[in-house]
């Protein structure tokens, strides 16, 4: 199994209650990913309501997400407008195809870089998924692979409309927002969102809790990136997974991955630096998901960090 669908499925083992929309304040509203023990989560979603219409960050993996937002927008009597995608991972671009039935003039932005992903990284997934179900013969198990297989396989339906190649400003359904995009950080091409009047930023998965995920990453840029959104004049930070955040939070979490990656590349044991993280985060990490955190923290430093140098060295000298 791929790296990416072994971390996701440790993330799913965190359960919480039911997900509500959470009010950020200015017509702007957070639907936690939904945690559940023995399936993949999805991430957070943010939905900004305009005059006209909705502007929708990340549409979630599973139907039950997905439809929250559409039960969202049909309460406002208002339709999805745009899509924001911060990145290609199942588990923020997974409902675009449900959000373009329901709303078929609505415009899907994000980088280019699924393009990619799909013909690689997503390709290589899809694979393991297939040796999965040939040798498993537990039904939920198979209802869990076979629906992944169906997200990769929705092709094209996860693509932009209108991709992001730089940063710019926008107007969106009556609001108005900065559109930034990061290269080679968590992904290829990473999409953060500023939005002035809320003071508002959603970073996707350049910020996640209770660990950073380091699949698919180039961990120095990513490291940049985060010093650049230090300078952003936010109140709130979305994560791509995990609470609401202040730039104090922020500012703990970057402190903690320079940590993390300097001890990687150190001689401390895995142990220590999984400490380390802990000791820094704090109270960001909730008592109930520091296992999980260990659980990750411990893989990526021996795997990702510390394993085989050629990904990682291959994702940081792309252009």
């Amino acid at each position: 199994m791929r790296a990416i669908a072994i971390v996701l499925l440790a993330l799913a083992s965190s359960a919480r209650a039911e997900p509500v929309f959470e009010s950020l304040g200015d017509d702007a509203y957070l639907l936690r990913g939904e945690f559940v023990a023995g399936r993949q989560p999805d991430g957070n979603s943010v939905v900004l309501v305009g005059k006209a219409g909705l502007v929708v960050v990340d549409s979630g993996r599973h139907r039950e997400h997905t439809q929250r937002i559409v039960e969202f927008a049909r309460a406002r009597e208002l339709p999805i407008q745009h899509v924001v995608n911060t990145h290609w991972h199942l588990d923020h671009v997974g409902g675009n195809p449900v959000l373009k039935r329901t709303y078929p003039r609505l415009q899907v932005h994000a980088s280019n870089a699924i393009v990619g992903a799909m013909s690689g990284f997503l390709a290589r997934y899809r694979s393991d998924l297939q040796a999965q179900l040939a040798g498993s013969a537990d039904d939920a198990g198979k209802a869990a692979w076979q629906a992944e297989l169906a997200i990769i396989d929705a092709g094209e339906a996860l693509y932009p409309d209108a991709p992001v190649g730089a940063d710019g400003s926008v107007e969106w359904a009556g609001r108005t927002l900065q559109v930034h995009l990061a290269t080679h950080a968590v992904t290829e091409g990473d999409v953060w969102l500023y939005q002035p009047q809320a003071r508002l930023l959603v970073a996707g998965d350049l910020v996640t809790l209770p660990a950073p995920l380091l699949d698919t990453a180039c961990p120095a840029r990513w490291q940049q990136t985060l010093r650049e959104l230090e300078q952003v004049d936010f109140r709130t930070l979305i994560p791509g997974h995990g609470a609401a955040m202040t730039r104090r939070d922020l500012m703990t979490y970057r402190e903690g991955f320079d940590h993390l990656l300097a001890c990687a590349a150190s001689d401390a044991s895995a142990d220590q630096c999984t400490a380390g993280w802990m000791a820094t985060l704090g109270e960001l990490i909730p008592e109930s998901d520091r296992p999980l955190a260990r659980d990750l923290l411990g893989y990526y430093l021996n795997q990702i960090l510390r394993g085989d140098p050629t990904p990682i060295a291959q994702r940081c000298a792309e252009p």
